[in-house]
C-alpha cells in the first residue's frame, strides 16, 4: 500500500467533501464516537465537513491533514487551533478518522506524526484530545506522547443514541 498524508487546504476539500462524508459515515458506522448518531445519512456527513470544517479551515482556526492509499481518501485528522489570546500556546486534535477496511495499517500514527509536527511549527507546546476511555485508538495516542489527565463518564452518547457505558478519556501532550 502506497500511503501519502498531505493537509487539504480549503479548495481541495471542498473538491473531497463526497469522500470526506463517505469516510465519517463509514467510521460512525463502525462505531466510531466522533460526534455523531445512527442514522448518519450522506448529506448529514457531508454538511459536517461544508458547514463546519471549510470555514474553519478558511478562517485559518483549523488544519486538516489527509491520508490517501493510491488516490481513495482512507484517513483523516485535523487540528483545532485555539482562538483566545491566553490559549495560543495549545491546540486540539479532531477526528481522528481512518477507514475501517485500513486500520492497523499505520495510517493514524502517519496522520499524528503530521499533526505533531505542525503544532510544534505552530508554537503549540500543549496538545489536547478526548477519546472513548478503552478505544483502539487510546494506545496510539499513549504511544505519540498523550498522557491521560482524566475521565469523565457521560460525556458522550453511543453511536447508535444511547447513552455511552464507557466514559471519555481527556488526553494531553506538553513539550
Amino acid at each position: 500500500m502506497s500511503l501519502t498524508i498531505r493537509e487539504l487546504f480549503a479548495a481541495e476539500a471542498e473538491a473531497q467533501i463526497p469522500a470526506l462524508g463517505t469516510l465519517l459515515r463509514h467510521c460512525v458506522e463502525d462505531g466510531a464516537s466522533v460526534g455523531f448518531v445512527m442514522p448518519f445519512p450522506q448529506q448529514e456527513a457531508e454538511a459536517f465537513w461544508t458547514n463546519s470544517v471549510l470555514p474553519a479551515l478558511r478562517g485559518g482556526h483549523r488544519i486538516l491533514w489527509a491520508g490517501f492509499a493510491g488516490e481513495a481518501l482512507v484517513g483523516t485528522v485535523q487540528l483545532d487551533l485555539a482562538a483566545m489570546p491566553n490559549q495560543r500556546h495549545r491546540a486540539e486534535v479532531s477526528k481522528m478518522l481512518v477507514a475501517p477496511s485500513h486500520r492497523r495499517r499505520g495510517i493514524a500514527r502517519a496522520l499524528m506524526q503530521a499533526l505533531l509536527a505542525r503544532a510544534a511549527e505552530e508554537g503549540r507546546s500543549l496538545i489536547t484530545l478526548d477519546t472513548r476511555s478503552g478505544d483502539a485508538a487510546q494506545p496510539l495516542y499513549a504511544a505519540c506522547g498523550f498522557a491521560v489527565a482524566g475521565e469523565i463518564p457521560g460525556y458522550a452518547l453511543a453511536p447508535d443514541g444511547s447513552p455511552h457505558s464507557d466514559p471519555t478519556t481527556i488526553m494531553y501532550r506538553a513539550s
